[in-house]
């Protein structure tokens, strides 16, 4: 029986409201009256009248539309001369004009790398800059976000990829925070990869005449040799609409032959390219306008004891959705127009008030809204963990690979470095490896913590609890391994897993998924011996796929020097243990082992 379509999006915007989810266009469009803290528009170039004097003179001059693609005579003058006027403020050879930013990323990356290309992106980039990556169809692959040593890692294991493109916000748009630009040319030079810097949320605020955030890591001595281009938004500080790719002469002739969003598309307004001519022009000479912008954003994040803004964006943390938009509406309702800022914009938990302080903004504006943020409750609910996660997952590559002995030597080797205790969130079969550790270990009753979940069926976890009438709820293991943490802050808490790593807990919930959640650090176990190449690359590439490094790998089994090398040197684990087959499991066994093996490393990295 057909579907219908429209009771099917019905629910599915039920759903989506009832996450907190929904936006509305009536609701997000600004309102006169009310002091902005909302836009983009950093320099208040958008209404400045040279600026918009500028955009009628192109009117009168060149007409209203772009008539065709700049291939088919679209068009004007101003839109090159916008282009040299582009290059000659960031110091490139030369630009070219999309009608905006998210076609400009498009373009760039999907022209840059296909298929046996590598792109390497920080996990907090902008959608554009995600969408183009996969449509570039490259391999993708993701990094915590401003972790330079996962990238590193990732260049490393990149090598056969006949390019490597890094793509990044030079600010990012809704952390407000800078990427580290010189490092990561550096990285790009010594393993022969490319970067690429979206200066949306940088350019006209930072650098020398306000040239990006790459301009202010050049001026740090950051080298050029591996930027192969630069976007330059024209609907942010500049006040307009359009984006420029900034690059070499050669890059952007390749560009107008190759780049579909360009060669396809309508050229923009000559309004357009005759408003950013000015825009530029005011923004290269704009040093106060852009001071006044980033001392607004510094004083409001130190007046709220948050970190410094590396631009004019302002994150305040929320508890949820909910908490972000009753305090938006909080602020709305006293004259200042602050937006809430959700998932999927942002990660799950990630929900906060995105606040751009301008140029034009004055200090009692500023001084009102950083009064009112202190006082409001949700603040309160935002809590930022200082202390060390003293937690460790055993994770591993299959059943059977040895994780409960694994699990013994380090609750062991813990508790001679402090408290420690041990957990199994799901226990399958009639065997518990709760009282396996408590033996091996030599615990203490209170050392080992009961399960969250235990079924009588040997089998997988999802499988186990359907056949005791039984679904895992994802959430409540999260909620019991949050009460352990907060119940035993000062102990070291090894957490074992259930057979391997992508073994569902329930259809369409993996321990993976619930371990990149958790976001706990841990140490994988496999087998010594045949099978462990293939098993562990892979449990490897799934963990990296999650932003989840291994501090080390144990190899259980007889000793087998060629795979131990191959793990070490392919796998890129920095520790590397071998644990063999004790001719008798007991907790003298397994101190001789730990005396001639130090994990106080892995414990407390």
């Amino acid at each position: 029986m057909a579907s219908n379509l429209e009771e099917d999006l019905r629910a599915e915007m039920a759903a989506w409201e009832a996450a907190g989810l929904r936006r509305r266009l009536a609701e997000s469009e600004a309102a006169p009256g009310l002091v902005d803290f909302a836009t983009n528009d950093y320099l208040g170039l958008a209404g400045d009248p040279r600026v918009v004097e500028a955009a009628r003179a192109a009117l009168a001059e060149h007409g209203a539309g772009g008539r065709a693609a700049r291939l088919l005579g679209g068009g004007s003058p101003l839109h090159a001369a916008a282009e040299r006027a582009a290059a000659e403020w960031l110091g490139a050879e030369a630009a070219l004009l999309f009608p905006c930013g998210y076609q400009a990323n498009l373009g760039l990356v999907t022209s840059l790398v296909r298929r046996g290309d590598a792109v390497v992106s920080d996990r907090l980039n902008h959608a554009s800059l995600i969408d183009a990556a996969r449509l570039s169809r490259a391999r993708i692959f993701v990094h915590a976000h401003r972790d330079l040593d996962e990238l590193a890692r990732i260049l490393a294991r990149t090598r056969g990829a006949r390019r490597r493109l890094v793509i990044t916000e030079g600010v990012f748009g809704m952390d407000g925070d800078l990427a580290p630009l010189g490092e990561m040319a550096e990285f790009c030079a010594r393993h022969d990869a490319w970067l690429v810097v979206d200066e949306a949320h940088s350019a006209a605020l930072l650098g020398p005449r306000g040239a990006g955030a790459w301009a202010a890591a050049a001026a740090a001595g950051a080298s050029a040799e591996r930027l192969v281009a630069r976007v330059l938004t024209g609907g942010k500080a500049l006040g307009i609409t359009g984006a420029f790719v900034a690059a070499s002469a050669v890059l952007v002739d390749h560009l107008v032959n190759h780049a579909r969003p360009f060669v396809f598309t309508t050229a923009p307004s000559p309004a357009v390219a005759g408003a950013l001519l000015a825009a530029m022009q005011l923004a290269a000479a704009g040093d106060e306008r852009r001071a006044r912008a980033l001392g607004h954003a510094r004083t409001l994040a130190a007046r709220l004891a948050l970190p410094a803004p590396g631009a004019a964006v302002v994150p305040v943390p929320q508890a949820g959705a909910e908490e972000a938009l009753a305090a938006a509406g909080a602020l709305r309702a006293a004259g200042l127009d602050v937006r809430a800022i959700r998932p999927p914009t942002v990660p799950s938990a990630g929900a906060r008030l995105r606040i751009v302080c301008h140029s034009f903004n004055t200090d009692a504006e500023v001084d009102e809204l950083a009064r009112r943020l202190s006082a409001a409750p949700g603040r309160a609910a935002v809590a930022v963990a200082a202390a060390r996660d003293r937690t460790l997952v055993v994770a591993g590559t299959d059943t059977g690979v040895g994780k409960t002995v694994v699990s013994a030597l380090l609750l062991r080797a813990a508790r001679r470095l402090g408290p420690a205790a041990y957990w199994k969130p799901v226990q399958t079969g009639a065997e518990s490896d709760s009282e396996a550790v408590y033996d091996l270990a030599g615990a203490e009753g209170h050392e080992v913590l009961p399960p969250a979940w235990q079924f009588p069926l040997p089998a997988s976890p999802h499988e186990a609890a359907a056949a005791a009438g039984q679904t895992i709820e994802p959430a409540r293991l999260e909620e019991a391994l949050a009460g352990l943490r907060r119940m035993l802050p000062d102990a070291t808490l090894v957490v074992e897993l259930a057979g391997g790593l992508l073994v569902p807990y329930r259809s369409g919930y993996t321990q993976a998924d619930w371990l990149e959640r958790a976001a706990a650090p841990l140490v994988l176990v496999a087998r010594s011996g045949l099978g462990t190449l293939n098993h562990t690359l892979l449990t490897l590439e799934a963990l990296r796929a999650r932003h989840l490094e291994p501090r080390a790998l144990f190899l259980v089994g007889d000793r087998h020097d060629s795979n131990r090398e191959t793990l070490r040197r392919m796998g890129d684990v920095e520790r590397v243990f071998e644990v063999p087959r004790f001719p008798a499991l007991r907790p003298a066994a397994l101190d001789d082992w730990l005396d001639e093996n130090d994990l106080a490393e892995v414990l407390e990295a």
